[in-house]
């Protein structure tokens, strides 16, 4: 009798793209005005946007990192990954 029973304790893990959601959430909140953030999860337009906004406002385009930092940070593992990695939405 063949044991068809598989043990997990061997079998590596599935590959899948790292989650970068606490990266992303603390340069967010920390150099959001800098696009930062963006440029960690790949969204090179979305980053110098963010860059020029933040030049051009003297700053105050920063509060939008600073915000996207911690929706980044209040979503779950699962959700930041299939909205932001997978999804590929760029703002907020």
């Amino acid at each position: 009798m063949e044991n068809t029973k598989t043990e997990d304790w061997n079998n590596p893990p599935a590959r899948r793209e790292e989650n970068k959601k606490v990266l992303a959430g603390i340069l967010g909140i920390v150099l959001g005005g800098f696009g930062v953030h963006k440029f960690i999860l790949g969204y090179t337009q979305e980053g110098i946007i963010q860059l020029v906004v933040t030049l051009v406002t003297c700053g105050f385009g920063s509060l939008i990192g600073f915000v996207e930092g911690i929706i980044y940070l209040t979503k779950t593992d699962e959700d930041f990954y299939q909205t932001y990695q997978v999804g590929k939405k760029g703002w907020f």
